[in-house]
C-alpha cells in the first residue's frame, strides 16, 4: 500500500509540472538592445520583443517568464533548458539553424555603420581600412565585420554587449560601431550623446551574413511549440496587433521580406 501511494504521489507530482510547464512560456533574453529589449529605470524589461512575447503569451493564453541572460551564451542556455526559446533580436542565419529551429519570421531591419557626421566613414572595406569598430559578441554583426573587414586590415573590436560600446565610441575610442539601424536609431542617435553622430552610407541587408530577419528560436525537438507560436504571430498580424506594436517603435517598415 505505502509503494502504492509513493508511486501515485510520485506520478501526480510529475503532472503537475507538466501542466505548470504547459500554462508557461520561458522565453531567454539580453536586455541590452534597445528598441528591442533592455530594462526601464524601474527594472523592469520594456522593448518591442518585450511587447511582442507578451502578446504572443497573451494569445496562446499562457504566462509570460522572462529569463535573463548573456547573449553570447543563450543558445547553451537553451539547450540546457534553462528557457524555451530566445526571443531577443536573434537573426535567422545558415549557422544557427544548425543549432536551433525557429519560428516564421519576427521581423527583419537592416544593419549599420554609426559614425560621427563629420567623418566620412563608410561602410565599405576602403573607407574603414586603418579604422576601429566596435560590435557586440555573438551577433550577425560581429560575424560579418570579422570575415569581410577584420581580415583587410580593419580592426574588430568585440564587446560583451552594444551599450558597452557606445561610451567608448563617444570618447574616440573608436572609430565607428556597426549594429542593427534600428537599435542604433533608438538606443544612441536619439539621446544626447548621440547628437553627433548618425547612419554612414546605406543600411545592409545581405542575408548571407545578417540571415533571412529575426525569429524565435527554439530546440530543434520542439516542434509542438513552434507550431503554436506561429499561428499565435499570424493572429497578432491578422487582428491589427503587430502593426500597432511597431509603430510604437520604429518609423519604418520592419517587416521587410528577403529578397
Amino acid at each position: 500500500m505505502k509503494k502504492l501511494t509513493l508511486t501515485t504521489l510520485a506520478l501526480l507530482a510529475g503532472f503537475s509540472a507538466s501542466a505548470l510547464a504547459a500554462d508557461e512560456l520561458r522565453f531567454g533574453v539580453d536586455p541590452t538592445f534597445p528598441p528591442f529589449e533592455s530594462k526601464a529605470a524601474d527594472g523592469s524589461l520594456q522593448g518591442f520583443d518585450i511587447d511582442m512575447g507578451n502578446a504572443i503569451c497573451q494569445q496562446m493564453k499562457v504566462k509570460c517568464v522572462w529569463v535573463q541572460t548573456g547573449y553570447d551564451g543563450i543558445i547553451p542556455a537553451l539547450h540546457a533548458r534553462k528557457f524555451d526559446a530566445i526571443l531577443s533580436a536573434m537573426a535567422m542565419t545558415a549557422k544557427r539553424r544548425e543549432q536551433v529551429a525557429f519560428t516564421d519570421m519576427l521581423y527583419n531591419t537592416p544593419s549599420a555603420l554609426l559614425t560621427r557626421k563629420d567623418s566620412k566613414l563608410l561602410p565599405e572595406l576602403a573607407s574603414l581600412k586603418g579604422k576601429t569598430v566596435g560590435v557586440a559578441q555573438g551577433t550577425t554583426q560581429e560575424g560579418f565585420a570579422k570575415s569581410v573587414w577584420g581580415s583587410q586590415g580593419v580592426q574588430v573590436v568585440s564587446y560583451p554587449n552594444q551599450s558597452e560600446i557606445y561610451p567608448d565610441l563617444a570618447s574616440g575610442r573608436l572609430d565607428a560601431t556597426f549594429t542593427s539601424a534600428a537599435a542604433a536609431e533608438s538606443g544612441f542617435l536619439k539621446t544626447p550623446q548621440g547628437a553627433e553622430y548618425h547612419i554612414a552610407g546605406k543600411p545592409l541587408y545581405d542575408p548571407k551574413y545578417f540571415g533571412e530577419g529575426v525569429g524565435i528560436g527554439l530546440r530543434k525537438d520542439d516542434g509542438a511549440r513552434i507550431a503554436k507560436i506561429n499561428a499565435a504571430m499570424a493572429e497578432l498580424h491578422k487582428n491589427g496587433t503587430y502593426d500597432r506594436l511597431a509603430k510604437q517603435y520604429f518609423s519604418f517598415d520592419v517587416y521587410h521580406r528577403p529578397e
